[in-house]
């Protein structure tokens, strides 16, 4: 079948991949060939989204899509089938293709499609089959793994394996260690058997040569007894036996080791044959360790028979020693009892003389001793005394610490919370700022309509970032005399603004970017001549201050200073720093007080004179010392109780750093400790000023417009005048310590040690305490001054050095010393480059004349001067087109000079161009009142031009500001003014009113139809009419609004502000014309021309006031506007802005042809500007030739005409033609070579001036063209800009008014709908209509006339239900019962017939429901039977609670909350509550229930049971009859019963318990064969015996948890039945089922009759 199905898929199918019985499962494992197959017999319409994958959610994405189509041919497919196709099941897919192929067959032979196929399915069938599918793919989703679960387990099988290899491979590694480590150790244990055996060997050799060295000497014969000898023997005896026994017990403990060893290894079970493998490993170590353990057990015992032995030899050889001894004091006190009795005499006396030398001895040994202990106890005694005193002197101390420290956190405190309420402060205005910056930006989307300019973020930007409010605080535009600081805060806004728009139009950045067109086209250059000239005329009036000169060798001497606060250890440090390095340590302090003692002291000037008689002369003559006159100033202000300032400090240290020998160096102790002082040292130090440079450099720095790049750079700042700046930092808290004493202890030993005398030492105290009294107050000094400290230090001179200084001294000092030698190491490094600088300028400079010496041609420089001026008039010709026509004559004049002269060299250089870096420029003397007039000139040219260019650009910034308020107000107003009121509502109200109070009879007459529709149709037509009128007035509006002249009034005030900046260029064009003018006629010596005002360009505005031209316009030309006329806005084509729509917009399309005009006005305005630099340009280049030709001729000719020469071109073109005809005639003059070479030169620099007069001319023309037509462009952009939002709101004017119209037109036919529906459906229209401008609707809240008032809801009844009774009933019965037994007992026996009485007369049909009725005898005696408890009496109450139900069951929390709240209402106890106090309490339940009120209201409510059960009498009376004391007495006994987790703790007594489960009813009546007495004996003997079990064997009370444990109780409390209802719902089911059973028989019966 697999091949068939194979066939069928490749050759008639033709599938999109080829097919394989083999690989069948595998290739539709996924669905996607599925999927196709259908595809291609048109079922399958999302085939693109099947995906070709073989992941999880492909192919449940696959599966889920197949379903619906397999169930739409009726092909048997489930999840179970997709599970098996998935997991590539065998024969799954077989199966399936061949029904799938037989099912298209059918479906080929039946010619359906899947569409008609899907249709043609019935609707209940197909929903049915989308909950199959919804649960299909449900159930799928379940059983198709996620992939991530595939490639974890795909992840954790890889790992497994890798697990399992790596786990193999320690496996076989630790065995081959395992082996390695037993090789090794067997090696090891041959190694120890071969030691052992060669120390045996050499033991043994040992053992011999003792052997041989025992001297046998006769033994003395003992002095001792027989029995001491036989004692002895007895006891080595012993002694043997008993370490042969121990030594037998040690041996059979080895061996029940052993054996239970080998016992435990045979009592092992078998494993595995991997574990069998290792524990066969482990079995063979335990042994080898066994054998070790034994051999080494064996070496030991060997061991310690040795030591034996050998103890036992030493004692033997001690032993013979000793006999020896004896008898060598034997024989020698023989021998001295031989000597005669004088010797004896002699030696007497020997031994008494040392004995009284050693009893002398001892006696001074003791003395000294005595002595020695006196003297301990003395210095013990001081000790103790200066013990006492320190601590006492340590207590107050550390009081003067803690009041210290206390002060010291209160300031920190205090400045912290200064810092916290500075920086909140500066947290509040950068969030007020983003605050404002947010609100500004959220208004300003809403008047552009989320379209900001870019300009006006980029300054709402700028105003963020530098910290200015956004919003207006105060207005400025008349500046006032007296500023306020909000119009402070505006004045620096604007600035602000202003310095930023100024910036960006001097640098072509921002809004002044080059446009597109102008991208190409190069910036204009840098006026190179015109910065050269401005710094000449600058360097003439203000010459540069002198350069400071530093030292031609540089110094190798250290120069610093050590900083920290008080007590951090800088003297001490500075001190080691001395002896190690022999440096001058200079204090501020000690220089201060050694001023004032040398003024003290007066001391003078030292001097070596030269006689001895004209020393004695100038005795009195002789000044103080520098030092002395320092300190007299010193002394002066300490005595007028005022600080020394600190210029006078610097002195005094400058004083002192000039006495230090140059090749020594110097630290400074603590100074400097302000910033003023530290520039004030820098100053005196190295001359230099950075606060003055600045503001000496700022003068010539001022000029913004252009540079000179040739200008001398500024020479770099001189090194800092000290090498390094060294902080010790420390806490505040270790400074407190260290001056009361906890690090340093007291310093009197130190003083002590140096020699000081005492009185040193109590000015030293003195100092301390007022050291100690002002610590807080140089703390807070140093903490004020540090940060600006710091950043001097830190980042304007980089010296600082930080260290911690809260380690110990040693390690301070080492800390110290090493950044020391760093700092000397980089200083000579530092001296040793400057040398080597030095030394390679001195060689080249040796080295540069060295090629000067052959002297140059004289020719050479002549032709280079002869070149020069002809190639710069070439340059000059060829520059610019403005000056071509001239260049043309000049030319012209010269070309037969040209061909006469030979053809120029052509490696020749090309000729310089003035103002290029090659440039020389002309360096002649000018005379000083020209440059003291051209400089305050060019300011005022510069200001000028600066502040004006800055007021222009502020006035388009608001005109800017202004145009966004205004459309916005434009939009605005005429909004408010589409949505003003209409009357159209009075119009629809009159016709609701009409329409309502037609009479009902005439409803459905089709005339009075007839006549409604026809008003209706009456009534939209003037609706309409309002309509259109109202759109016409709307027109209207926005006509005036076109036509009022704004947009022309903003346009024209733009185009002046424009032709104003055109204006500022081409004055400063004009001034920097006649500046250069001044300049270079100064230079050749010719008198400056006088200023008219008559050559001035005036660039004209636009006429904003009308006709007539205003006086303020007088000197101004004025342009009128150009308003085209209404035929040609009738007959103009719409341009690029005109509107989209299919009707003509003519005052949009007025608007735009003003703007053209106003475009051709700014064009003609920009060409006139640009004409007249060019004009001026050639002006001056004509003027130049003119003066020339003049020069040139000769002296008769200028005395005829000198009133030519000063006059313009075309009086200057006369004296040409007269030029050429004398020039012949001229006698020829001869001139020395030195004439000549002057007249040359002279010739060679007035061509020079005029080269470089006219290359700054040109450039500075060329700049200003460049910004004129980028004013044109810009001038340009903006007014389209303004144009484009304009009409954009005129448009937008149109798309409200139109979309207003037709919501209008469609609200007045939805009304005629409503109203025709109405009228055809013949109903009054109840609800208000309401035509609210273009919102029609049907006003809800609002009724025309009122509803009608509903029907009255019958009461609610209750019906039967099975077997319950009704409440009505309950009450019957409560009342029947109530009449025979008041107190609510009756006998089993009455009991059952009063209900016998009631189920069978026919009163019972009344009280009791229809089941009740077919109840016998029998069940009723079974009935009462179950009410019956311990008595022949029955509470009839119990029975109505029993056939009350249903109610809400309880539980035993709940009865017993209800009874505590009836005990705490009860406060008198009696058992017993009134009506009103059962109404207060309440049960268990409630009577608040939800019941669904029924939509009918003719439909009486539900009946609400237990509401009526809690006030019906039968459940009151249980709450108000007198039995209840004794039943909520049992209950409460009860109670601790029940719920023991409550009163765990309580206890409990047996006649307790016998109350609660035996109680005796005062109306029973107890005969002689009641039996009650021998179940409370029965009750009573057994409790007796559960509390003997539990452990009271005296019966005393036993807590309730205890007793509850107890199996018995636990059974009684499960099977008494006194506290339970009885559940009589068995005996009415079964009477129900006989009822059933019987009409079932009677009516077979019936069937069968």
């Amino acid at each position: 079948m697999s091949d068939i199905v194979c066939k069928w898929l490749n050759q008639e199918v033709k599938l999109s991949r080829t097919v394989s019985p083999k690989a069948l499962e595998k290739d539709f494992s996924n669905g996607f060939l599925l999927g196709e197959l259908l595809h291609k017999h048109e079922l399958q319409d999302d085939f693109p989204q099947f995906s070709e994958g073989r992941v999880s959610n492909a192919k449940l994405n696959n599966f889920s899509r197949l379903e619906p189509t397999f169930q739409l041919l009726g092909v048997q497919f489930d999840q179970n089938v997709a599970q098996n196709i998935m997991t590539e099941k065998h024969g799954s897919v077989t199966k399936l293709l061949y029904q799938l192929y037989i099912a298209l067959q059918k479906k080929k032979k039946s010619g359906l499609t899947g569409v008609a196929m899907e249709t043609m399915r019935p609707l209940a069938p197909a929903k049915l089959q989308n909950m199959k599918s919804e649960i299909y793919r449900e159930r799928l989703k379940n059983l198709v793994p996620r992939q991530t679960d595939l490639n974890l387990e795909r992840v954790s099988e890889k790992f497994q394996t890798k697990f399992k290899e790596m786990e193999e491979k320690t496996n076989r590694v630790h065995f081959e260690n395992i082996q390695k480590i037993q090789k090794l150790k067997e090696e090891q244990r041959l190694q120890d058997l071969e030691k052992q055996r060669l120390g045996r060997r050499r033991q043994h050799e040992m053992m011999a040569r003792i052997q041989a060295a025992i001297l046998q000497i006769p033994k003395v014969l003992p002095n001792r007894t027989l029995k001491a000898i036989e004692r002895q023997k007895m006891l080595m005896k012993k002694k043997e036996a008993e370490d042969v026994v121990n030594e037998i017990k040690s041996f059979e403990l080895l061996i029940k080791k052993e054996m239970e060893a080998k016992s435990s290894e045979s009592k092992a079970p078998a494993a595995a044959q991997t574990t069998a493998l290792l524990l066969s490993t482990y079995s063979d170590e335990e042994y080898m360790k066994k054998i070790q353990k034994r051999l080494e057990e064996d070496t030991l015992a060997r061991e310690q028979r040795e030591k034996r032995r050998r103890k036992l030899l030493m004692h033997q050889l001690i032993a013979h020693e000793a006999q020896e001894e004896a008898y060598r004091e034997e024989q020698l006190i023989n021998r001295l009892m031989r000597q005669s009795q004088q010797e004896r005499r002699i030696a007497v006396q020997l031994m008494h003389v040392r004995h009284e030398k050693e009893v002398l001895w001892q006696n001074r040994v003791f003395r000294e001793k005595q002595y020695e202990e006196r003297r301990l106890k003395d210095f013990q005694d001081a000790l103790d005394r200066e013990a006492a005193l320190a601590r006492q002197a340590k207590l107050e101390y550390e009081e003067q610490a803690q009041k210290e420290i206390e002060i010291h956190e209160r300031i920190t405190a205090e400045r912290a919370q200064a810092r916290y309420k500075k920086h909140y402060s500066m947290c509040a205005e950068i969030l007020d700022h983003i605050i404002d910056f947010s609100t500004k930006v959220a208004e300003y989307r809403e008047l552009t309509q989320n379209l900001i300019p870019v300009k006006i973020m980029r300054d709402w930007k700028e105003l963020f970032f530098s910290g200015k409010p956004i919003y207006e605080q105060a207005s400025i535009d008349p500046l006032p005399t007296h500023f306020t600081s909000d119009q402070l805060v505006e004045l620096s806004k604007r600035t602000l603004l202003d310095d930023n728009d100024y910036e960006e139009y001097k640098t072509f950045t921002g809004e002044w970017t080059l446009p597109e067109e102008m991208s190409e086209s190069a910036l204009p250059p840098n006026n190179n001549i015109l910065g050269h000239v401005l710094r000449v005329v600058h360097e003439k009036v203000q010459p540069p201050r002198a350069p400071i000169l530093t030292p031609q060798i540089p110094s190798f001497s250290i120069k610093g200073c050590m900083l920290g606060k008080t007590c951090s250890g800088k003297t001490s440090c500075l001190k080691i720093l001395e002896e190690a390095f022999h440096i001058e340590i200079l204090s501020i302090d000690k220089l201060v007080q050694e001023a004032i003692q040398a003024f003290l002291m007066n001391e003078t000037v030292a001097e070596v004179p030269v006689d001895m008689q004209e020393q004695e002369e100038t005795e009195k003559e002789i000044p103080l010392s520098n030092r002395a006159q320092l300190g007299a100033r010193c002394e002066r202000l300490l005595k007028k109780g005022r600080s020394i300032p600190d210029l006078l400090l610097i002195q005094i240290m400058v004083d002192a750093i000039n006495q230090v020998p140059i090749e020594k160096g110097w630290i400074l102790d603590g100074f400097p400790m302000t910033v003023t002082q530290a520039k004030l040292l820098e100053e005196a130090l190295t001359g230099f000023n950075p606060d003055q440079q600045d503001h000496e450099g700022k003068s010539y720095k001022k000029s913004t417009l252009v540079y000179d790049p040739t200008a001398p750079k500024d020479p770099p700042p001189p090194p800092p005048a000290l090498d390094f700046a060294m902080l010790l930092d420390i806490t505040d808290t270790m400074v407190l310590n260290r001056v009361m004493g906890g690090e340093k202890g007291t310093p009197e030993p130190t003083f002590g040690k140096d020699g000081k005398s005492p009185e040193s030492v109590s000015e030293d105290q003195k100092k301390t305490e007022l050291l100690r009294d002002q610590i807080q107050h140089r703390i807070l000094g140093f903490l004020d001054n540090w940060p600006e400290l710091e950043k001097w230090f830190s980042e304007k001179q980089d010296i600082l050095i930080k260290v911690n200084a809260e380690v110990d001294k040693r390690t301070l000092a080492t800390k110290i010393q090493e950044y020391f030698i760093a700092e000397l190491r980089k200083k000579e490094a530092k001296a040793k480059k400057r040398l080597e600088e030095q030394e390679a300028e001195r060689k080249k400079k040796e080295e540069a004349p060295s090629p000067k010496p052959p002297p140059p041609p004289p020719s050479e420089p002549e032709e280079e001067k002869e070149q020069s001026p002809k190639g710069a008039k070439r340059k000059g010709g060829k520059g610019k087109a403005a000056g071509k026509g001239s260049d043309k004559k000049l030319s012209g004049k010269k070309s037969p000079v040209e061909d006469t002269t030979p053809p120029p060299v052509p490696p020749g250089p090309p000729p310089i161009k003035p103002g290029s870096e090659e440039w020389i420029y002309v360096d002649e003397p000018l005379p000083l009142e020209i440059p003291q007039y051209l400089l305050p000139y060019w300011e005022t040219i510069e200001n000028s031009y600066i502040n004006t260019i800055k007021a222009i650009l502020r006035q388009i910034r608001d005109e800017r500001h202004s145009m966004l308020y205004y459309l916005h107000d434009v939009r605005l107003n005429y909004q408010e003014y589409l949505q003003r009121p209409d009357h159209k509502q009075e119009f629809v109200s009159q016709w609701q009113a009409d329409f309502n109070n037609l009479p009902e009879d005439l409803w459905d007459d089709e005339e009075t139809k007839a006549e409604l529709h026809q008003r209706v149709h009456d009534l939209r037509d003037r609706l309409w009419d309002i309509c259109d009128t109202r759109k016409e007035e709307a027109e209207q509006e926005r006509a005036d609004i076109i036509d009022n002249s704004w947009l022309q009034d903003h346009l024209g005030i733009l185009m002046n502000h424009f032709f104003s900046l055109m204006q500022v260029e081409i004055n400063r064009f004009q001034d920097t014309k006649r500046l250069l003018q001044d300049y270079y006629r100064g230079i050749e010596g010719k008198i400056p021309l006088e200023i008219t005002r008559r050559g001035s360009t005036r660039v004209p505005l636009i006429n904003l006031e009308g006709d007539d031209i205003p006086e303020v316009y007088s000197k101004i030309p004025v342009v009128p506007r150009r308003v085209p006329s209404p035929d040609g806005i009738i007959n103009k084509a719409k341009s690029k802005v005109s509107l989209k729509r299919g009707r003509t917009d003519y005052c949009v399309e007025a608007a735009e042809l003003k703007f053209e005009a106003d475009e051709k006005t700014v064009l003609n305005v920009w060409q006139s500007a640009n004409s007249s630099v060019n004009h001026m340009v050639n002006a001056e280049i004509h003027l130049k030739k003119l003066e020339e030709e003049k020069e040139d001729m000769p002296d008769e000719a200028k005395e005829k005409s000198p009133q030519q020469g000063g006059k313009g071109g075309k009086f200057a073109k006369k004296p040409e033609k007269k030029k050429k005809a004398p020039s012949p005639e001229v006698p020829p003059v001869t001139l020395t070579p030195e004439e000549l070479e002057e007249l040359e030169r002279k010739k060679e620099l007035k061509t020079k001036i005029k080269d470089e007069h006219l290359a700054a001319l040109q450039c500075e023309a060329q700049a200003t063209q460049f910004r004129l037509e980028l004013i044109k462009t810009k001038a340009l952009a903006h007014m389209e800009e303004l144009l484009g939002r304009a009409v954009n709101v005129y448009k937008l004017m149109d798309k409200w008014l139109g979309a207003r119209y037709l919501a209008e037109m469609a609200s007045v036919e939805k009304l005629t709908q409503v109203a025709h529906y109405h009228i055809e459906t013949s109903t009054r229209i109840q609800y208000e209509l309401i035509l609210n401008d273009e919102d029609f609707f049907i006003n809800g809240d609002v009724k025309v006339f009122p509803d009608p008032l509903p029907p009255i809801r019958p009461p609610p009844v209750e019906k039967e239900i099975n077997t319950y009774l009704t409440i009505k009933q309950l009450n019957t019965l409560r009342k029947e019962f109530l009449e025979m037994a008041p107190k609510g007992y009756l006998g089993n026996k009455h009991f059952t017939d009063i209900l016998y009485d009631l189920v069978t007369l026919n009163l019972g049909t009344n009280h009791l429901p229809e089941a009740w009725l077919h109840l016998t005898l029998p069940e009723l005696q079974e009935l009462t039977a179950l009410l019956v408890v311990n008595s022949e009496f029955i509470d009839w109450r119990k029975f109505l609670l029993v056939v009350s139900q249903p109610w809400p069951f309880p539980s035993e929390e709940e009865l017993l909350e209800t009874l505590q709240r009836f005990k705490a209402i009860d406060e008198a106890g009696k058992g017993t509550v009134t009506l009103e106090q059962y109404e207060q309490v309440g049960l268990w339940f409630t009577g608040d229930i939800y019941i669904k009120i029924p939509e009918d209201p003719y439909e009486p409510l539900p009946y609400n049971r237990p509401e009526h059960l809690i006030e019906s009498p039968s459940y009151t009376d249980t709450a108000t009859t007198g039995e209840l004391p004794e039943v909520e007495e049992i209950k409460e006994e009860k109670e601790k019963i029940i719920i023991p987790e409550f009163l765990n703790k309580e206890t409990i007594s047996i006649p307790t318990l016998l109350k609660v489960f035996q109680r005796i009813k005062e109306a029973q009546d107890n005969h002689r064969f009641w039996g009650d007495e021998k179940m409370e004996n029965t009750f009573s003997e057994v409790f007796k015996k559960v509390y003997q079990d539990i452990g009271s064997n005296n019966l005393e009370p036993v807590e309730l948890a205890t007793l509850l444990k107890h199996p018995f109780v636990q059974d009684l409390l499960l099977t008494y039945k006194e506290y339970k209802l009885p559940n009589i719902k068995g005996i009415l089911q079964r009477v129900d089922q006989l009822q059933v059973l019987s009409e079932g028989d009677q009516k077979m019966i019936e069937e069968k009759k």
